[in-house]
């Protein structure tokens, strides 16, 4: 029975192309050098001493930059291809960090990290669109799923190890780190893997594709970003609200909490991928997984109202847990779906700027929940309010998915790929 499973496990891996596995080890480098993200309020507030509101300014000009970032990445992409803005992105960002340390003022860091957001994001729906061309289209979601992992692993890492620089060098070693793993990273993809060339075609010539005129004629993939939007701006929670309420509800530690989000990282590496692979074998409508996957987020949150007995912080992580399992990856493949041929950086560009205004969402109006009910109500009735704010945000996602599952099935040419 184990060693069944165990081969079922294994066998998920198998079918990629050399391509898709050196994106994948690409981005677990780039993604475990990714330590001053996390570590940026920190540096902001203790380091350069700056106010909570700067500090608020700096990162929504951060978010800015990201959403504009992954526009042009897409839009780009289209235009003169992915590999170009993959390498322009990674190289860029890398000398970009380096300099990064030596800004310290407030309009310089504003500006800054605009800027470099810009081009840092860039490189996301480009990502996206170079999975679609490495990977067949019957492993694509498995492919998708095998770079989130390996996503999952290099953030699992980056923070632990941004940890011990901070304590040993300091936030300088941070930019450098970074900064150096972008550019190591975009290294192994451009002396591994060959630029993939366009073929030329009109859309006629793939009649299997749902063909649109224009991504903002696609009324399903708009209701269905709206639904995305809504399980970002709740799987954000456990980074911003649930940190500070695991400490002030159950005096939590820091290192509580993070075996809290280990967990998380922890079933996301085992169970993704083989619950993908069971999807894709049985053929299942990737739409309902979704609406599935925001349910459980949905649940997540009303779970976190029973204030009285820790244990529940362990339930409320295993389903939302599970809600990103179903959520996530199937997002990504559906999105790509939707794109005619050459349209597909315009369509992931505008799907990752459904999480980037997610991230800035979910912070601000978690926290401004919880202040405003707390000074009315008390501190512990803002948080509350803010699960049950959020809980009803997540059954109008789960709405919103049943409808465009709707609205799909009617479609001539049903959604496959």
């Amino acid at each position: 029975m184990l060693q069944n499973a165990f081969n079922h496990y294994i066998n998920s891996f198998r079918g990629f192309s050399r391509e898709i596995w050196i994106l994948t080890l690409m981005t677990f480098i780039n993604r475990a050098g990714t330590m001053v993200l996390p570590f940026l309020s920190k540096y902001l507030k203790e380091d350069l001493h700056f106010s909570y509101s700067q500090v608020g300014t700096i990162m929504v000009c951060f978010g800015a930059g990201s959403m504009l970032g992954s526009w042009l990445g897409g839009k780009l992409s289209d235009k003169i291809g992915f590999y170009r803005i993959m390498i322009f992105s990674l190289f860029t960002s890398g000398i970009a960090f380096f300099i990064l340390q030596y800004i310290t003022s407030f309009i310089g860091l504003c500006i800054s990290m605009f800027v470099i957001m810009i081009i840092a994001d860039m490189f996301r729906p480009a990502m996206f669109v170079s999975l679609g061309a490495y990977a067949n289209k019957e492993n694509r979601t498995r492919a998708l799923t095998l770079v989130r992992l390996a996503i999952n692993l290099g953030f699992a890492a980056g923070p632990a190890m941004g940890g011990l620089i901070i304590m040993n060098i300091g936030y300088g070693g941070l930019f450098w780190v970074d900064g150096a793993t972008c550019i190591l990273a975009i290294l192994i993809f451009w002396l591994n893997v060959k630029e993939k060339k366009k073929s030329k075609f009109t859309d006629k010539e793939h009649p299997g594709e749902i063909l649109t005129h224009s991504v903002f004629k696609d009324k399903p993939f708009w209701i269905f970003l709206a639904c995305c939007t809504i399980t970002g701006i709740l799987f954000f929670q456990l980074f911003t609200t649930i940190p500070l309420y695991h400490k002030e509800q159950f005096n939590l530690t820091e290192f509580q909490t993070g075996l809290l989000l280990m967990m998380n990282g922890l079933l996301i590496f085992f169970l993704e991928m083989p619950i993908v692979s069971y999807v894709e074998r049985k053929k299942l409508n990737k739409v309902r997984i979704v609406t599935y996957g925001a349910l459980a987020m949905t649940m997540s949150m009303f779970l976190m109202l029973i204030n009285a007995w820790a244990g529940i912080l362990v339930v409320m992580m295993l389903f939302m847990t599970f809600g990103e399992m179903f959520a996530f990856p199937f997002s990504n493949s559906f999105a790509m779906s939707r794109a005619p041929k050459g349209h597909e950086g315009r369509y992931m560009a505008i799907f990752t700027m459904s999480y980037s205004l997610a991230h800035i969402t979910s912070a601000k109006l978690g926290m401004e929940i919880i202040e405003y009910y707390g000074k009315k109500y008390g501190h512990l009735t803002g948080y509350q309010a803010n699960w049950i704010f959020m809980g009803f945000l997540g059954i109008i996602s789960a709405l919103l998915g049943i409808w465009v599952y709707r609205l799909t099935i009617k479609e001539p040419q049903q959604i496959s790929s």
